[in-house]
């Protein structure tokens, strides 16, 4: 019942700052919980953080919480994921997904509706 889109992928420079987007193109946003996950190639799709439905809570893969914060603005129908000082090993392909129940979850399996993912290259 929602349809998901990312954007804001793209090449960059090891050190800067990159903000994806997840707009829901069609379906309230709101009514879901938001993921973020990537996957490079040849590895296991990532839980990078997740978001409540009104942005009050929020879980992180411990060893990324540093450097990429999740966040949601339900008026605008989209969440982020900011990414400060990217680092070479963070090129993957990134993607959104949603939720219906109402508690956080890191498993792919636990998050039916998928956008098409976005790319992200980090050069050195």
């Amino acid at each position: 019942q929602v349809q998901l889109s990312e954007s804001g992928g793209g090449s960059v420079q090891a050190g800067v700052s990159l903000r994806l987007s997840c707009a829901a193109s069609r379906g309230t946003l709101s009514n879901y919980i938001i993921g973020w996950f990537r996957q490079a190639p040849g590895k296991e799709r990532q839980f990078i953080a997740g978001i409540t439905q009104r942005g009050t809570g929020t879980n992180y893969e411990v060893a990324l919480k540093d450097r990429f914060t999740i966040s949601r603005d339900n008026a605008e129908n989209t969440a982020y994921l900011q990414m400060n000082n990217l680092k070479v090993e963070d090129t993957a392909i990134y993607y959104c997904a949603a939720r219906v129940e109402t508690y956080l979850a890191a498993t792919e399996s636990d998050y039916g509706y998928w956008g098409q993912g976005t790319q992200v290259t980090v050069a050195e």
